[in-house]
């Protein structure tokens, strides 16, 4: 079933939102700038992205921070790359890296991955609804 351009609109937002923590994650961590903080970024990114696809495609789905019960709502029809079940593993910054002393301090290597991951479901979901980086703002 084809999205309604209420559906669009709204998932592109999603996607505008997406892009935007997208965008503030790939910002290097430096001074002041902690790599946990910007993991949180990129699980943001992939929350977002994976909400505006499930609104284009009329999913209702439940106000959770769990990138793995959003990827549950997918629709069975849409087959997802395993790259992208991989960004369930971000679910983990939502909360944990965004305080002191809850778990241990986040690596560079672990803030790489966490920021390809979400790329790469930001760009995925793009696909798919037809968002091309043009239409982008």
């Amino acid at each position: 079933m084809k999205p309604d351009d209420s559906q669009l609109d709204i998932a592109r937002q999603w996607l505008d939102y997406a892009r935007s923590d997208l965008e503030l994650a790939a910002t290097r961590p430096g001074e002041g700038i902690l790599p946990g903080t910007l993991c949180f970024l990129a699980q943001q990114a992939c929350e977002k992205s994976l909400k505006a696809l499930l609104v284009f495609n009329g999913v209702e789905f439940p106000r959770t921070h769990n990138i793995n019960v959003l990827l549950q709502h997918l629709p069975d029809d849409i087959d997802i790359p395993s790259r992208v079940f991989e960004a369930a593993g971000l679910t983990e910054y939502a909360v944990s890296s965004r305080y002191p002393g809850v778990s241990e301090p986040v690596t560079l290597s672990e803030y790489d991955a966490a920021v390809a991951t979400a790329k790469a479901v930001y760009e995925w979901v793009s696909d798919l609804i037809g968002y091309s980086s043009s239409e982008e703002k």
